[in-house]
């Protein structure tokens, strides 16, 4: 993964939201968002595995905003475009069963926003013709909408961008600082999307172990426990208990095995 120099700190919200876009087929759109970006003031783009990048036409489609792909962060997977942040909203027309929560660009700006001032937000668009994955959209807390035409709902990708950059624009400047619907702070710090994701691993790997998962039939019971945590948004020190809690009880599991194995193996001895 490429990453630019940055500065350590950013005075404005919009300078810690990132807009990533996945396995974009098209160079010109990858262009055009940059273009959109710069005009609503936002300059952090992320492209993970594009199909040609760099190329001449996403230089030609950017017109004038040239440096946002010059510094633009080229990544292999959506968990490293996001490994970092506290917050993503994964931008998507379709309804999902077992997605996180649903909301118009709107409403979700400003929670967005008031997310930035905690750390790295990602706004995720995925490609042109197929859009976001389900197992994308689980990686992100929200699911932010366009309330487009509801008999015709399909934007071009770059004007999906420009719609969410507007949004935060005019959340960030109409005079109204943004809140959370919540007013109680956090009392530690927002976990970010790679360390939630290592707790997913380590808790698929004990549930495994334990025998309360089949990996040969999974079912739909991870991503229900994504959604779960998804809506509880974690902090460090509550992914650090429940981390505690699931190497307690691995080790009991191995306990239990050892002791297992030693009853088997003074029956076979006896027995000889």
């Amino acid at each position: 993964m490429n990453r630019p120099a940055r500065s350590q700190s950013s005075s404005s919200p919009l300078d810690r939201v990132r807009v990533v876009l996945s396995h974009t087929s098209h160079p010109g759109n990858i262009g055009a968002a940059a273009r959109a970006m710069k005009t609503m003031g936002l300059s952090r783009l992320l492209l993970v595995n594009p199909k040609h990048f760099p190329d001449d036409q996403a230089l030609a489609r950017a017109a004038g905003a040239e440096s946002l792909l010059v510094t633009a962060e080229v990544c292999t997977s959506v968990d490293a475009a996001l490994a970092d942040c506290v917050f993503a909203c994964a931008i998507s027309a379709r309804q999902r069963n077992l997605g996180p929560p649903p909301l118009p660009a709107r409403l979700a700006a400003a929670e967005i926003l008031a997310r930035a001032d905690e750390g790295e937000v990602a706004l995720l668009f995925g490609n042109e013709t197929a859009g976001l994955s389900n197992a994308e959209v689980q990686r992100c807390q929200r699911t932010v909408f366009i309330p487009a035409n509801p008999e015709y709902t399909s934007l071009n990708l770059a004007a999906a961008v420009q719609l969410l950059c507007y949004e935060l624009r005019l959340a960030a400047f109409d005079g109204h600082p943004p809140v959370l619907s919540k007013t109680v702070p956090f009392a530690s710090p927002p976990a970010s999307h790679q360390d939630v994701q290592r707790f997913f691993e380590h808790l698929e790997r004990v549930m495994v172990s334990s025998g309360f998962l089949d990996p040969r039939r999974p079912r739909r019971l991870l991503p229900k426990l994504r959604r779960l945590f998804g809506r509880a948004e974690l902090e460090c020190d509550e992914i650090n208990i429940l981390r505690g809690l699931l190497d307690a009880v691995e080790r009991q599991v191995a306990g239990k095995r050892r002791m297992a194995s030693g009853t088997s193996d003074t029956v076979d001895n006896s027995g000889s």
